[in-house]
């Protein structure tokens, strides 16, 4: 092969090379459509979420900051986003994105495995553990269908390349709001932690010692609105591992900050005067003696039960 044919190889394969790669962190806005019904799948944007009557209370549309390469979004528009560059568009049609439609997934069950409530046509329903809508009920039995309400249908995805995350703690940011939809206050430090070392000496003993190293560490204030998601409970450690992997950070560390109330606030029995850091004991005094309660009889009295 001849210099100037390697020499075009190689510009070749630089370009193959270029723009995004697998592993890449992308800021990504899309909108996907049903090919046949023009039914909306998901969308990052608020506008289109309102148009077609989607609750935006409900959830936050924003968007998305993915991963090429780790299943964050369909392999077919993955496989798009590769050799793009921040900036660039595209159009994508998956093709039956949620599977193929099975007849066989069509079944009759017993009408008492599904609530009264929702007993009808078109009702969401979850029956030994698998998820389907009910076609019709008749009598004592339910025909349901166990098929992703999308199964056998083509999506359109329409995507714009907002931007290329390098900054770590972004990447992190991006991909937890992606997982648990909330957006956490965190920040990367560098600490030196002390470990244990265990080590063979020449005699054949072993010995172990301290040193301090370096760790690189995310540091994650939990959010309120995450102490009870139950995702989150769930879900957490195996993600912070991913993305610990993913950021090539040393470790994770999960901050709950509980803002102490002071004393007398409500529900601390604040409103009795006394007992929850009210006036003082002074005002116990007064309130006896509008009772006209003689206080020292009352505390004979205690010790009466006390030695009882």
């Amino acid at each position: 092969m001849s210099d100037e044919t390697e020499a075009e190889t190689a510009d070749e394969s630089e370009t193959e090379q270029g723009g995004l790669q697998e592993g890449d962190f992308v800021q990504l806005s899309y909108t996907a459509y049903t090919v046949d019904s023009g039914e909306l799948v998901d969308t990052t944007d608020e506008e289109v979420a309102e148009e077609e009557g989607v609750d935006t209370d409900e959830q936050e549309f924003s968007p998305r900051t993915i991963v090429i390469g780790e299943g964050h979004i369909f392999e077919d528009v993955e496989d798009d986003l590769v050799g793009k560059d921040v900036g660039d568009t595209g159009e994508v049609v998956v093709e039956q994105a949620f599977g193929e439609y099975d007849d066989e997934e069509v079944r009759t069950v017993s009408a008492n495995k599904i609530p009264e409530d929702e007993r009808y046509p078109g009702a969401h329903v979850d029956i030994d553990g698998e998820h389907g809508h009910v076609e019709a009920v008749i009598g004592g039995r339910a025909r349901v269908d166990f098929n992703h309400p999308l199964a056998g249908e083509d999506v359109e995805y329409e995507y714009e390349i907002l931007d290329q995350v390098e900054d770590t703690v972004e990447k992190a940011r991006g991909l937890l709001q992606m997982y648990f939809d909330a957006e956490l206050d965190m920040h990367l430090e560098t600490d030196e932690v002390e470990e244990e070392v265990t080590e063979e000496t020449d005699d054949g003993e072993t010995e172990t010692t301290t040193e301090t190293v370096e760790k690189e560490t995310l540091y994650i204030e939990q959010s309120p609105q995450l102490q009870f998601n139950q995702q989150w409970m769930m879900g957490k450690d195996q993600i912070l591992n991913q993305i610990i992997d993913m950021l090539d950070i040393d470790r994770v560390i999960v901050q709950e900050i509980i803002d102490g109330q002071p004393a007398g606030m409500p529900g601390m029995m604040g409103g009795m005067g006394g007992m929850g850091g009210g006036e003082g004991l002074g005002d116990v005094e007064e309130a006896l003696e509008d009772a006209d309660v003689d206080a020292d009889e009352i505390v004979e009295e205690l010790d009466v039960d006390e030695d009882a």
